[in-house]
């Protein structure tokens, strides 16, 4: 019963949420000259004024409720037509009505409102103790329209209802997901160093040829799950509004950092060959850590995918008006079709079954170049395929 009276009380509200309702109780008094008009809510139980004009001291105020069986509206609920009566005394069909005898009155006019879904919510009516001239097209016209209008803000208002508790479920989810963040950026990160840690320690001993072996693929694994970690990090953190974060500085040392990359990734291809040509002439504005993050992403793909004997090429460079970041590698010709989103989130080329993981890293490659107000672009031939960074030097990048 308390669930029952809830959903009466929230339909209440819901038609006073609309403004309109008290403009067209008012426009059916004075242009049918009846004296009370109401939005009634109907069920199979109960008749609820919902909204009321009254006039005539009919005594029926909002929230008021008349006995179901007592109504012309429990029919009308029934065979959803309108019902209207100019002279009940001289009307056929209610002259000896239980209702009018009732209430006394001897106008009356009540069409049905229906929802979009087809679910019967109630009436608008109007009654009156004097005869009305409602048998026209105008007035059941406006009538009909008026019902339509009401249904229509009901039908809003239930999706708006819907739209906020989605909303609210996905803020919910939102901070589920933030936790879910730091528990991946923090729990995974410690016993991740903690195996890389050991990997190096174990490296540095006399290790037989299995056991060394065992070892580097330890390390290797260790490195792809921590680029997995930044990127995913990186990834969560754009898509939930906060975009790659830069903290600049005027005279980064970007030589140094790159060649720390190519330090820690030759490292982990000992048997590749990597040429590096570096022209640093001016201070380059930029977030080091995230620009070596973006340089160990291209020159990790560049060593996936191109073959075991061929020389990966690094050139960067700045002046006074730019800075130029390119890799180089030789391998097989990226299909057009994976051209276009291949700085998408989550799509990746051709690859082998040893190449794996989750294909953000060129997406994040490609966000750390917009944040620096840079861009990111590749070409690729039957030759070679190359990843040039460039960096202009306007004001923006110096703020």
């Amino acid at each position: 019963m308390q669930n029952f009276n809830n959903s009466i009380h929230s339909d209440i509200e819901s038609i006073n949420k609309i403004p309109a309702v008290a403009h067209i109780l008012e426009i059916v008094c004075r242009t049918t000259g009846m004296g009370f008009s109401a939005v009634a809510r109907v069920t199979s139980d109960t008749w609820t004024a919902c909204a009321v004009r009254d006039e005539i001291n009919f005594g029926l105020a909002v929230g008021g409720e008349l006995k179901l069986e007592t109504t012309i509206c429990n029919e009308i609920r029934q065979h959803r037509q309108a019902v209207i009566i100019d002279h009940v005394a001289e009307d056929p069909d209610f002259a000896h009505h239980h209702t009018p005898l009732m209430y006394g009155f001897q106008s009356y006019i009540s069409v049905p409102i229906i929802l979009k879904n087809g679910t019967f919510f109630g009436t608008l009516c109007a009654i009156d103790p004097k005869p009305a001239k409602l048998k026209n097209a105008t007035v059941r016209g406006m009538f009909t329209m008026f019902a339509d209008l009401i249904a229509f803000h009901l039908d809003a208002l239930e999706e708006l209802a819907k739209t906020e508790k989605e909303l609210k479920k996905e803020q919910e989810i939102a901070v589920l997901r933030d936790q879910f963040i730091a528990i991946l950026g923090h729990d995974l990160r410690n016993p991740l160093n903690a195996i890389s840690s050991s990997a190096q320690l174990l490296s540095r001993l006399n290790l037989d040829e299995r056991t060394g072996r065992i070892t580097k693929i330890i390390s290797d694994s260790s490195f792809r799950m921590n680029g997995l970690i930044e990127n995913m990090l990186d990834f969560a953190s754009g898509r939930l509004g906060g975009g790659i974060t830069l903290s600049r500085t005027a005279d980064e040392d970007l030589e140094k950092l790159l060649l720390q990359v190519v330090e820690e990734l030759q490292a982990i291809w000992p048997l590749r060959n990597i040429s590096v040509s570096f022209s640093f002439d001016h201070p380059v504005h930029a977030d080091g850590k995230r620009v070596a993050q973006l340089f160990s992403n291209l020159l990790a793909n560049a060593l996936n995918y191109s073959p075991s004997d061929s020389t990966v090429e690094i050139t960067a460079f700045s002046n006074e008006k730019e800075f130029n970041l390119c890799v180089i590698n030789q391998g097989k010709q990226i299909p057009d079709a994976a051209m276009e989103r291949l700085f998408q989130p989550f799509s990746r080329g051709e690859v082998e079954p040893n190449q794996k993981g989750l294909g953000l890293g060129l997406y994040i490659a490609s966000e750390i170049a917009n944040a620096h107000n840079g861009t990111l672009k590749v070409s690729s031939t039957s030759v070679n395929t190359s990843f040039t960074l460039h960096i202009p030097f306007t004001d923006d990048n110096f703020k």
